[in-house]
């Protein structure tokens, strides 16, 4: 059984279709990758996966579990995609702390650790309003996988990183799934996931096809 499932998966918004019979099948501990341009569905697809929209039709099933946004979504799914919700007026740090209690709360040592890791530990008390784009990136993938998701799902992840910024995004997702979580990556371009992802989908006017690797 495959651990996320999109059968027959519709969204029309006021007349206009923006996703048209999604079928996709994912197993556990992959990444895959969704290239598009600009409107071909990936955000969209993305906010429901993340339980921010609900479908029109179809079904989303994750972990054998049918997933209603009114009644259910599983809990442990970190989230990096437009209208990012942490506060200007906030370090790193006091972000984190911040979205951390909206759960059990993570240790000090611990938040310090994942800025760490997204190379960001010289920030020190810089709000993150007056962060470089690339800084906000390196924070929204920290807030993404700081209480280790079972699923991540990450929108245009590497938009402003430079050369070395993009090398560690891609070393730290790949640590996410050798600790077990399934990645989920949208991208513009199919150069990004060549050599990096485990499946690729392509999206096109609302359309996505899977590409298994041999």
């Amino acid at each position: 059984m495959a651990y996320i499932e999109l059968n027959d998966c519709y969204k029309t918004i006021n007349g206009t279709t923006i996703l048209n019979n999604i079928n996709l099948h994912f197993d556990e501990n992959k990444i895959i990758g969704f290239v598009g341009k600009n409107g071909s569905g990936k955000t969209m697809l993305f906010k429901i996966l993340s339980g921010l929209v609900k479908l029109s039709s179809g079904e989303l099933i994750i972990n054998g579990q049918l997933v209603d946004n009114s009644k259910s979504f599983p809990q442990k799914v970190g989230v990096m995609i437009e209208n990012n919700g942490l506060w200007p007026n906030l370090s790193a740090y006091d972000n984190l702390a911040v979205l951390s209690t909206a759960r059990k709360g993570l240790s000090k040592e611990a938040i310090y650790d994942v800025i760490s890791k997204v190379g960001l530990e010289q920030a020190g008390k810089k709000t993150f309003i007056k962060y470089s784009l690339g800084m906000k990136q390196r924070l929204l993938l920290a807030q993404a996988i700081m209480e280790k998701p079972d699923i991540l799902i990450l929108d245009e992840p590497t938009n402003a990183l430079d050369k070395e910024g993009v090398a560690l995004f891609k070393e730290i997702i790949e640590k996410e799934r050798d600790r077990g979580a399934t990645v989920l990556i949208a991208s513009h371009s199919l150069d990004d996931f060549d050599s990096f992802c485990d499946e690729t989908v392509l999206m096109d006017a609302g359309k996505a096809t899977l590409i298994r690797k041999e």
